[in-house]
């Protein structure tokens, strides 16, 4: 669980052992069912990451768009309430900028939400040259996005890079020399499901320790 979840558990845990002291236990369930919630949502499972000339998803969710877009191919994926919300670097590479934009909050699955809707771009280029952007992006419940990295930070493709909370949209950006995998309505896992792959030797898949990364480098809110 991130450190995230444990805070709204324990919040809810306390406010439960408040209301039964004042009311009663049973009073105190609805409390106790949304710590447990909250526990879950938060999850943050370790992935099998595949090793190779891959672009890898960097959320958990539903493929909603791959569309030509300015030179490169937009992929979206639409998280809804009930997937992982830990956000993944899809390549290695330096993040060479995270720029943070204002915005609506209109429901993540629209495609208008790439344009209108808060959210944080993140720009990583890898040692070849490459670069690939990807959003966090808000919805209409999911309205925090959280960093957990900065600019100049190296990053290895499949670390944690930030989270949404509540229901959100993720887009990634790849160039033409990208060979893209997915189609909409593909199901992704965050860190280990393929977007795309580049030409080269494929590796076999490696169970690789994703460990967890020093959290709050900035919020937005």
């Amino acid at each position: 669980m991130v450190r995230d979840g444990i805070y709204y558990a324990l919040g809810f845990l306390v406010a439960g052992v408040l209301v039964s002291a004042l009311l009663s236990p049973l009073a105190a369930v609805p409390f106790v069912i949304l710590a447990a919630f909250c526990g879950w949502f938060f999850r943050d499972p370790e992935r099998l990451l595949p090793a190779g000339p891959f672009a890898l998803s960097p959320a958990d969710g539903r493929v909603v768009a791959v569309v030509p877009e300015n030179g490169r191919t937009r992929i979206s994926i639409f998280l809804n309430i009930f997937n992982v919300h830990v956000n993944r670097a899809p390549i290695s590479g330096i993040i060479t900028n995270i720029e943070y934009k204002k915005g609506e909050f209109l429901v993540a699955s629209r495609p208008e939400a790439t344009e209108r809707n808060e959210q944080n771009v993140f720009t990583i280029r890898a040692n070849d040259g490459t670069t690939v952007v990807f959003s966090q992006i808000t919805g209409l419940i999911a309205r925090r996005i959280v960093c957990y990295k900065k600019t100049g930070d190296f990053v290895q493709a499949g670390d944690r890079v930030g989270l949404i909370k509540f229901g959100s949209r993720v887009d990634v950006y790849l160039g033409p020399e990208w060979h893209i995998q997915v189609k909409p309505g593909m199901k992704v896992s965050g860190g280990s499901s393929v977007l795309a792959q580049r030409a080269g030797e494929v590796v076999l898949t490696e169970l690789v320790s994703s460990l967890p990364l020093k959290e709050a480098a900035w919020q937005t809110s």
